[in-house]
């Protein structure tokens, strides 16, 4: 429900908790002009939210094999018959939350939902948000949660949005976690190498650069780790070499590699 207020009412009007057991990010409201608008959102419709059948994505390893194939195909269906998704996310909401700079991610969340008939609202840096003033992401993604239908995060601290995700009740996307994962990059280079080679499997694959911190890199062979008859090449200077935490699951699971 929302309540109209003025802008002369005292505080202490406000010291109700619509949430009652889910904690408030603010219990007070930040009146800034004469007339300002108080969202609450009732626990009838947080519980609404929770069982909402939708799964948050965190890693690429989320998805079975089998249902990455039904994403790509998907996928493939969407890029050659764009009409006939043009409306399937009409009156759905995405919150990009994102507390790093970014170009190519955040536009790419952006215009995918605006393509599919949604709309977008969220920010671009984490010095737009409230976090400048000490607010966490646990406290954050409750407030986007009562706005959004979905939400996609990126945050320069590992493990960022799975704090979130533990706390949202709607499904929240890792559009990138420090130097820990990047699911949807590695979907797209995934869907990338299906399309150009047919399937996925029985290859080698060459990976240059910054593989220590790359996030990027390191999802995709924890996907292509699933995969049969894959060979890695991991071509970096010492400094940004593949970590070992990597290399000592390949060994584990019998995948072959080679560092140059």
């Amino acid at each position: 429900y929302r309540l109209s207020i003025k802008r002369k009412l005292r505080s202490k009007r406000f010291l109700f908790d619509p949430f009652h057991d889910v904690p408030m990010y603010r219990k007070q409201a930040a009146v800034q002009s004469d007339i300002c608008f108080f969202t609450a959102v009732t626990k009838e419709n947080i519980q609404i939210k929770k069982e909402n059948p939708m799964r948050h994505v965190m890693s690429p390893l989320d998805f079975s094999v089998e249902e990455l194939d039904q994403i790509f195909n998907l996928a493939n269906d969407i890029e050659h018959h764009m009409d006939k998704y043009a409306h399937a996310c009409a009156g759905k909401k995405l919150a990009t939350c994102f507390y790093e700079p970014s170009t190519r991610t955040r536009l790419s969340f952006e215009s995918a939902m605006l393509n599919l008939g949604g709309s977008v609202l969220g920010f671009s840096d984490a010095n737009s948000s409230s976090a400048t003033k000490g607010e966490s992401v646990a406290d954050t993604i409750r407030v986007i949660s009562c706005f959004a239908d979905i939400c996609a995060m990126r945050h320069s601290k590992e493990g960022a949005p799975m704090v979130a995700a533990s706390h949202s009740s709607i499904p929240v996307i890792n559009a990138g976690d420090g130097g820990h994962q990047h699911p949807t990059q590695t979907l797209t280079d995934l869907l990338t190498i299906r399309s150009i080679k047919g399937s996925i499997g029985s290859f080698t694959i060459g990976l240059c650069g910054d593989l220590k911190f790359g996030r990027t890199v390191h999802s995709l062979i924890h996907a292509l780790m699933r995969y049969e008859n894959i060979n890695f090449i991991f071509i970096s200077p010492m400094e940004l070499r593949i970590p070992d935490y990597i290399t000592d699951l390949l060994k584990e699971k019998n995948i072959p590699y080679k560092e140059v």
